[in-house]
């Protein structure tokens, strides 16, 4: 019998953000006015192109198009308790997905056809609660500033290079550690680490043929043995190297953290609280109907 998902009423960004993610957001905030600078750079171009590209060359997900995948992201914004944004679905051969939130407009999340091909219902609720971690923790205007400064280092003149290449660096270390948040975000949507890890074995080595034939157990015990690697100073320093220019930590890195968030004190007190407090909700509920 699959079990009941709870909603998490009342739940907020401070009770599951990883520390990692705080430290770097403190971090950009020692650079103030960089993103007004940034902002002022591109004025709201920028930000009004890649909304009407996506509204473009995307379809939108609602009640009449794509219901099934409507219904997971209503289910995942209930259990995380935030309020619907719209989802678009993009032809792309590339499985990847993504949250944008310009001022003024609503934040929107956007799905590739590939990655939807690739993964099980379950799995495509999990990457869309990854992207609502964004939005839950307030990840948005800096998100949308990623985008933004990939295209200032194209337009600066070439003093301005050095700047804004320091400020992306800034950036992609903020990001990496944002990810870590987001996977927590997708746990509490979902409620079942397997399915998370199972999205990134997939994004790892997968493909709409080899998906059903891969091993989570294994790609679990090769999460652990890449973890070992930091026992030794020349293994973390190289840990290092690899991951400085990405965008997101490697797959089997966030694997392990979410296996390990999964079976913490922390992780399961922060679910029975929330059941806690919501059967009093329902207690006073009925209180009030039988008044």
């Amino acid at each position: 019998m699959t079990a009941v998902k709870q909603n998490l009423i009342g739940l907020k960004a401070k009770e599951f953000r990883h520390p990692l993610d705080l430290e770097a957001t403190e971090a950009l905030k020692q650079f103030p006015g960089w993103d007004i600078a940034v902002r002022s750079l591109l004025g709201g171009v920028a930000e009004q192109f890649f909304y009407l590209d996506n509204v473009a060359s995307s379809v939108q997900v609602n009640e009449k198009q794509l219901p099934h995948i409507h219904k997971l992201l209503v289910e995942a914004c209930h259990r995380l308790d935030l309020e619907v944004p719209e989802l678009y679905i993009k032809q792309n051969p590339a499985p990847n997905a993504y949250t944008f939130a310009m001022q003024g407009k609503k934040p929107f999340i956007v799905l590739h056809t590939s990655l939807i091909e690739l993964l099980t219902p379950e799995e495509i609720q999990g990457v869309i609660a990854h992207e609502l971690g964004h939005l839950k923790c307030e990840h948005g205007v800096y998100l949308t500033l990623v985008n933004l400064l990939v295209l200032a280092t194209q337009l600066l003149p070439s003093w301005g290079v050095i700047l804004a290449q320091s400020l992306q660096d800034q950036m992609l270390e903020w990001i990496r550690c944002a990810e870590f948040s987001c996977d927590r975000a997708a746990l509490l949507a979902v409620q079942d680490p397997k399915v998370i890890m199972s999205v990134l074995m997939k994004l790892s080595g997968g493909s709409p043929t080899l998906a059903p034939q891969l091993n989570l157990d294994a790609f679990i015990e090769q999460a652990r043995a890449y973890d070992k690697m930091s026992d030794s100073q020349l293994g973390e320093l190289l840990k290092n190297a690899q991951t400085q220019q990405l965008s997101h930590p490697v797959p089997v890195i966030r694997a392990q953290a979410i296996d390990r968030w999964a079976s913490s004190a922390a992780y399961q007190r922060l679910l029975e609280n929330h059941q806690t407090s919501y059967n009093r909700q329902m207690e006073n509920m009925g209180k009030w109907r039988n008044w």
